[in-house]
């Protein structure tokens, strides 16, 4: 966890890390990498990591996330190996640019009549070879779409997509930093009145998958139903899919409830983790979780 302090400092320093804050986090990534035998930028066994916002209170979707960060040309090969799953090593590098490219390198559309690029060149390659969704594109369709995707980028920006993890990290919790002042955010403060000097903590965890396969998911879920507030396990998930799937409305998500018949051990662990929130909290809750290989994470 990167401070809401160094929130403050990362403002101060003309939107920058200093030397410190980027030992500090050198150091504290060393743990991650020997807790999981995993390493940023190996080419044998690389360690992935998702960058996400974390403000003292909740300020759902209006702050920026970068996931499967540390993703290159060779990692990706690397990930392929190690999964046996060469589709899905492709599709996390093509979402990596696509968030990257947005997020921290600015490439969006240029005004509100026009579709993202990244996303008119998804469409535009589905529709060139026949298939309705994402998840039905094969490695070397995922491929042509990565060059694709590089090529917008350099064209928008004058610069080459990141090769290095480093690089990447540093472009990615910056970009989280900047998120703390985006539109979107401002205008949520704001409404509900929370002050702009608290700033946003940046959290680096390990990544989990729920887009490997059959035995993964993802999904969102309340403690009970938020419209009424009646006491039932309430929230949507999606089969092999990453986070951002279920709520982009190009598949539709199945009411958490199903998921007791597809991933009975997962949805039990579930109820479990959704009666502890409450019991801790006093309140309704809501949570996000991934099944990565029947194995469930929250995040």
């Amino acid at each position: 966890i990167i401070s809401t302090e160094v929130c403050e400092i990362f403002y101060k320093n003309n939107k920058s890390l200093n030397k410190n804050i980027i030992k500090e986090i050198f150091k504290e990534l060393k743990k991650i990498e020997i807790n999981l035998g995993k390493k940023l930028g190996d080419k044998k066994d690389p360690l992935l990591l998702s960058v996400r916002s974390g403000a003292r209170v909740s300020m759902p979707g209006m702050m920026d996330t970068i996931l499967n960060l540390g993703l290159n040309d060779k990692t990706v090969v690397a990930l392929a190996k190690d999964s046996g799953n060469e589709a899905f090593a492709y599709d996390c590098y093509r979402r990596f640019i696509q968030m990257y490219g947005d997020v921290v390198m600015g490439v969006q559309a240029a005004h509100e009549n026009e579709h993202c690029p990244f996303e008119g060149a998804l469409e535009k390659l589905r529709k060139e070879v026949k298939v309705e969704f994402d998840n039905q594109l094969t490695a070397s369709h995922l491929k042509e779409l990565i060059k694709r995707y590089k090529a917008i980028i350099k064209k928008r920006t004058n610069s080459a997509f990141p090769q290095d993890p480093y690089a990447q990290l540093w472009g990615s919790v910056g970009a989280v930093f900047k998120s703390w002042q985006n539109e979107r955010a401002t205008l949520y403060r704001q409404k509900y009145g929370i002050p702009a000097s608290w700033g946003t903590a940046v959290n680096v965890q390990a990544m989990v998958f729920g887009n490997m396969g059959e035995d993964c998911a993802t999904g969102v879920a309340f403690t009970r139903d938020p419209a009424n507030g009646e006491k039932v396990f309430y929230g949507e998930y999606l089969i092999n899919a990453q986070g951002e799937d279920v709520v982009a409305g190009i598949r539709t998500p199945n009411p958490i409830a199903e998921l007791n018949d597809e991933m009975p051990g997962a949805y039990k662990e579930l109820e479990a983790v959704r009666i502890k929130l409450e019991k801790h909290f006093k309140d309704m809750q809501d949570f996000e979780f991934t099944v990565e290989n029947n194995k469930l994470y929250m995040l």
